[in-house]
């Protein structure tokens, strides 16, 4: 038997060189380089989180930016559209003032009395009304069209087939497409039974001639 000899430990195995201390930060290194894998893991996550945020904020102001910038051309349009309609209705109130004087000079024009200095200071103020937009219309032998005439006086004529403006007794003025005054005319319609009439003349002449056509002995046949 071997006989243990005592106040004598067994202790590990140390390399040469080195001494029983240097075991230890051994061990506490390895377990720290187990726990940083786990450590950067959850701070990836972290940054990755944090990045979604961003972008969902990102998109978030810039669909705001977007609404804004619509709603700002919407208004600019606006604005426009209210600038040049407040521009029409004033441009429509000052030459419906001076509508009476063009009519005033009109009926001189009619009768020739525009001479001299008023000729020319009245050919200055329709030139300046016509740069301003206005435009008259109204003439004798078209077609009455109550949107742009109003009917002062009514007759019956046998050379009209509708009912046709005859006479302008006070022409009409228009500012582009909008109406500030409608024309005064004397309007004239279909004499009553002149229809009926003229349908009945129409077919005695076709009457007559397919007579004529069997006293000929008709078309030829191939």
């Amino acid at each position: 038997m071997t006989e243990e000899t005592p106040g004598f430990e067994e202790k590990p195995d140390v390399p040469s060189g080195a001494t029983p201390d240097d075991a230890e930060p051994k061990a506490a290194a390895s377990s720290e380089e187990t726990a940083a894998p786990a450590g950067d893991a959850n701070e990836t996550a972290g940054l990755v989180a944090q990045l979604d945020q961003s972008r969902k904020a990102l998109d978030e102001r810039t669909a705001d930016l977007q609404r804004l910038q619509a709603e700002f051309q919407n208004y600019r349009r606006r604005v426009e559209r209210d600038r040049i309609a407040v521009k029409e209705i004033a441009v429509a109130n000052l030459l419906t003032e001076l509508l009476p004087v063009l009519d005033d000079i009109g009926r001189a024009r009619e009768h020739g009395e525009l001479v001299g200095g008023f000729k020319s200071v009245a050919e200055s103020l329709e030139t300046v009304a016509a740069k301003m937009g206005l435009q008259q219309f109204g003439k004798e032998g078209e077609p009455f069209d109550p949107t742009i005439h109003e009917a002062l006086m009514h007759s019956y004529a046998p050379d009209v087939t509708e009912t046709t403006c005859v006479a302008i007794l006070q022409p009409g003025y228009r500012i582009g497409e909008r109406t500030i005054r409608p024309a005064r005319v004397a309007v004239a319609e279909p004499q009553p039974g002149a229809q009926t009439v003229k349908s009945e003349e129409q077919q005695g002449e076709a009457a007559a001639e397919d007579s004529a056509t069997k006293d000929n002995g008709g078309p030829e046949e191939g």
